[in-house]
């Protein structure tokens, strides 16, 4: 997720230092190179005086490091034995003390100097056996692809045992991919051995990375540390500025998983990758690709970067499918747009039944950036002049796109939100001390006060969920999408280690050092915001969300600020629900869309895949079934579309705005100008359809109810009340 940097709230630079033990920068100032040692001792001091929680790195928390870091190395547990997992034990009674005292990083090591060895055992097995197995698939037997909370095999045997499982789970997938069956084997051993050779070549310092990360990451999930290079990229990528394909990764359970897309780049503009699809294995362009599956993410990123211009493939798996289904995404890298290039709205005319069109708008907020320490330079500005723009043109309702927003600027999060209500409070920031710090709207009076409805997703998080959640404890905005956002209601800080050391190319850490609650003292952390009107969405999975990464903050509350929420919204919420909810069920796609969900949880919940191959190609073809007849109902619903226009910021002087959705005869006319996708283009439509519902519902109330007339209770069921008198 992107995130927010600014100064430390609670701890000053004194202050930090004297957590530390001792360590001054005097001593650390001397033309000597930090050792291994000296940055874990700064690291783990700096993770203890000053996460959100205010833990003790004790050996319990250590005991969480040391399993972070197997787990990066081990997440499917296939390589480590019983017997290391024994060995690895004994090295947690005194960690704690060990880390903050003298920096002590041997685990570290010795976990990976045995990590290499059970891979060279691996790569040497499945060698052997794609050489010399006949692999039959016509039996019963099956393997199971996700052993996250299995336990590791009792010997080296159990575990080849393990490895000749999968070995034949992939040379299916090969086999069901298309790859000729001679090639298969030699395939698979190349790919094996290339990754040995990536893991033999990890530096120290990039093994301290790895050991230094799970650290953090013991504390939450959203501390992090910083190696120089990832330093750098964290700053590219709040710069927006970044170079490659355009996204970000995130190791879950073995996997590495697509986390973030940036609008406009090559991933984004390809239509082929969604966020919380699996990358299995990279291949850079006329190369063998290499099985990425255990692999850090670090290393899976600079298998994928490259330079501009050149060719890289991914094998992914879907999001929305089970593991038996792969597609291979070719991506050729390149310059990441800045935001305000991809920053756009949308004015159309939807027709109505027995009357005439409406006008509405759409604004797509991918993130929440600032291009600088000016008011007026960053997505809250960009937005306003796409709203100033929208109302010339007439519109009549307003749609907030945010399904894929994953954050960004706090501040701009506050004043993109003042765009739509009276100055008043936003947000409240809660600190390692208790104190709450409330963070008000800058603009007086509102710029847009018409109908206004939040489109979200489960990819919705951090800033996005602040605007998404005092929007509706306002009454200001529907809530329509998944049945909850992402949950990230944490703010983190970078403290680079060049303050302590006076050294440049050390790195940073990333530290949780306050919570995020609703103006109604109800807190984004975990639970999200909850939709008003739920819509089926192939990224309402069970698997998304903050309540699933390890070590998740909890949810709890904060008394609500002093606010005047609005009226109107509140009282038709039941018949504008009951009119989506008809529509919905009505509507062949969303059917669809609701098998596609049963589908993959389904295949979630198994953990198993059957190694029959023609149980697997009945499957497949179920699935590929309903994608096909998915998008077949989107390509004719686009043929229907009324014209649309978009504006971005380069055409807001401009006195034409270009058609983005054209009529067209045949849906391959259309399919032969834009690439659709069939869950979101659907989502959207039935978003607009509720948009009309309230801008009708609006014409047809009475005149005359204040606005602060209505009850206090909270929009979400299990959120306290925002009213404070």
């Amino acid at each position: 997720m992107k995130l927010q940097i600014r100064s430390l709230p609670r701890l000053g630079m004194l202050t930090l230092l004297l957590a530390l033990g001792g360590v001054s920068p005097v001593g650390l100032a001397e033309n000597v190179p930090p050792t291994e040692a000296d940055i874990t001792h700064v690291t783990a001091n700096l993770l203890e005086g000053s996460q959100f929680l205010q833990l003790p790195l004790d050996d319990e928390l250590c005991g969480r490091c040391l399993d972070l870091f197997i787990n990066t190395l081990d997440g499917a547990h296939l390589l480590f034995l019983q017997s290391d997992m024994d060995e690895f034990d004994a090295l947690r009674p005194g960690l704690g003390a060990k880390t903050l005292m003298a920096g002590d990083t041997g685990p570290a090591h010795q976990i990976y100097t045995r990590y290499l060895k059970r891979l060279t055992q691996q790569a040497a097995f499945a060698a052997q056996f794609l050489n010399d197995d006949k692999f039959d698939f016509t039996g019963l037997d099956s393997w199971q692809f996700d052993r996250h909370d299995s336990a590791p095999p009792g010997n080296l045997t159990a575990a080849q045992t393990l490895w000749r499982a999968k070995l034949r789970g992939q040379y299916l997938e090969e086999k069901l991919a298309g790859t000729p069956v001679a090639k298969i084997a030699p395939r698979l051993a190349r790919r094996y051995r290339r990754k040995l050779q990536i893991m033999e070549q990890l530096k120290s310092d990039e093994i301290l990375g790895l050991y230094l990360d799970a650290l953090a990451r013991a504390f939450d999930p959203h501390s992090d540390y910083l190696g120089h290079p990832e330093g750098e990229n964290f700053k590219i990528e709040m710069n927006m500025s970044l170079f490659g394909i355009g996204g970000a990764l995130e190791v879950r359970g073995g996997y590495c998983v697509i986390t973030d897309l940036v609008p406009g780049g090559p991933a984004a503009n390809s239509r082929m990758l969604k966020l919380g699809d699996r990358i299995v294995a990279v291949a850079q362009d006329g190369s063998e690709a290499v099985d990425v599956t255990g692999m850090p993410s670090s290393q899976v990123v600079e298998l994928i970067r490259g330079p501009k211009g050149s060719i890289v493939r991914l094998t992914v798996i879907p999001a929305d499918a089970g593991d038996s289904a792969r597609k291979t995404v070719t991506l050729v890298r390149d310059a990441i747009p800045l935001a305000d290039e991809y920053t756009k709205a949308a004015a159309i005319n939807l027709p109505q039944a027995g009357g005439p069109d409406l006008r509405i708008g759409i604004i797509n907020l991918p993130v929440f950036y600032g291009k600088g320490e000016a008011d007026a330079d960053g997505v809250s500005a960009d937005a306003a002049l796409l709203i100033k723009e929208l109302k010339q043109e007439g519109v009549q309702g307003l749609i907030l796109d945010l399904r894929h927003n994953g954050g960004g600027s706090v501040e701009e999060a506050i004043r993109l939100t003042g765009l739509f209500i009276p100055s008043g409070p936003v947000l409240q920031t809660l600190d390692p001390d208790g104190n709450v710090e409330v963070g008000i709207s800058p603009q007086v009076t509102s710029l847009y006060q018409g109908p206004l409805v939040v489109l979200t997703s489960r990819w919705t998080a951090s800033a996005a969920e602040i605007v998404a959640g005092a929007l509706q404890d306002y009454g200001r905005a529907l809530i329509v999408g998944d049945s909850s956002t992402f949950g990230k209601g944490t703010l983190q800080e970078v403290v680079p280690l060049k303050k302590f050391f006076q050294q440049r190319g050390l790195g940073a850490v990333h530290v949780t050092v306050g919570k995020f609650y609703r103006p109604s003292g109800a807190s984004t952390q975990l639970k999200g915001v909850l939709s008003d009107i739920i819509l089926p969405s192939d990224t309402d999975l069970p698997d998304i969300g903050e309540s699933k990464l390890p070590n998740a903050l909890p949810w709890d509350t904060v008394p609500p600020t002093t606010y005047t929420p609005l009226d109107g919204l509140r009282r038709m919420l039941n018949s504008l629900r009951e009119k989506s909810q008809a529509r919905v069920a009505a509507e062949p796609a969303f059917r669809l869309v609701r098998k596609k969900l049963e589908l993959a949880k389904k295949f979630a919940e198994a953990k198993w895949l059957s190694l029959n191959e023609a149980d697997r190609r009945r499957e497949q073809a179920g699935t590929d079934e309903i994608a096909a007849e998915l998008k077949r109902i989107a390509l004719a619903k686009a043929v229907q579309m009324s014209p649309a226009h978009y504006i971005t910021l380069a055409d807001i002087d401009s006195t034409r705005l270009q058609p983005i959705r054209k009529p067209a005869e045949t849906p391959a006319a259309i399919a032969n100008v834009e690439e659709v996708n069939p869950d979101e283009d659907i989502e959207l439509s039935e978003a607009e359809n509720i948009l009309a519902d309230y801008i009708h519902a609006l014409l047809q109330a009475p005149s005359g109810v204040p606005a602060a007339a209505r009850e206090s209770k909270d929009p979400t069921s299990d959120q306290k009340s925002a009213r404070q008198d």
